[in-house]
């Protein structure tokens, strides 16, 4: 089992003990609330059992086995980014370049390809990076102590990652921005 499945196995285990709900029981609720939308259904799960956002968020897809890991398994890496960056989205390649060659030297780590970004890990998750939509690249940053700053994002409790910033050129991969991951980098231990 790779890292990132026995995280997320872990996470689905945490969430049963939390709510005291096998996952079939869970996946019971949700199938009775009608909802069918992976938001809504996301939102459902933290009003009705009081989750925190990234704990919804995975148990609506252990639920539908709809998450970006099992969308990208058996691919290789390459494959995956020439499918993340393509089309309207292929100007943002040099972006992901840029990061990727100024994380590569904080040390070593994990890149988890996802169907539409990749999750940089050490121990966790410390960043994840990729287009957003088509005219929106965004770096995820999950370190606890940056900002304020208007570039830092603040995301809902919860989030896989506390922060965004968006890119927009990869001359936005500055001092700042690579400070900001290297934080990130080193809290993931």
């Amino acid at each position: 089992m790779g890292t990132l499945d026995k995280a997320v196995s872990t996470q689905i285990e945490n969430i049963q003990k939390k709510t005291g709900k096998s996952l079939e029981a869970l996946a019971a609720i949700v199938a009775k609330s009608g909802l069918s939308k992976h938001g809504e259904i996301r939102v459902f799960l933290k009003e009705s059992l009081a989750l925190g956002h990234g704990d919804a968020n995975a148990l609506v897809h252990a639920i539908h086995a709809s998450d970006g890991t099992r969308a990208a398994a058996g691919k290789e890496i390459d494959s995956i980014l020439d499918e993340i960056y393509t089309g309207p989205k292929a100007g943002f390649r040099g972006i992901h370049d840029t990061l990727i060659k100024a994380i590569d030297g904080f040390g070593p780590y994990e890149i988890v390809p996802k169907k539409g970004y990749v999750s940089l890990r050490r121990k966790k998750q410390f960043a994840m990076i990729g287009p957003k939509t088509n005219t929106r690249f965004e770096v995820g940053i999950n370190a606890r102590e940056l900002g304020p700053n208007p570039r830092l994002l603040p995301q809902p409790k919860g989030s896989m990652c506390p922060w965004i910033v968006i890119v927009k050129s990869k001359n936005e991969v500055d001092a700042e921005l690579k400070a900001w991951l290297k934080a990130a980098f080193q809290e993931a231990g």
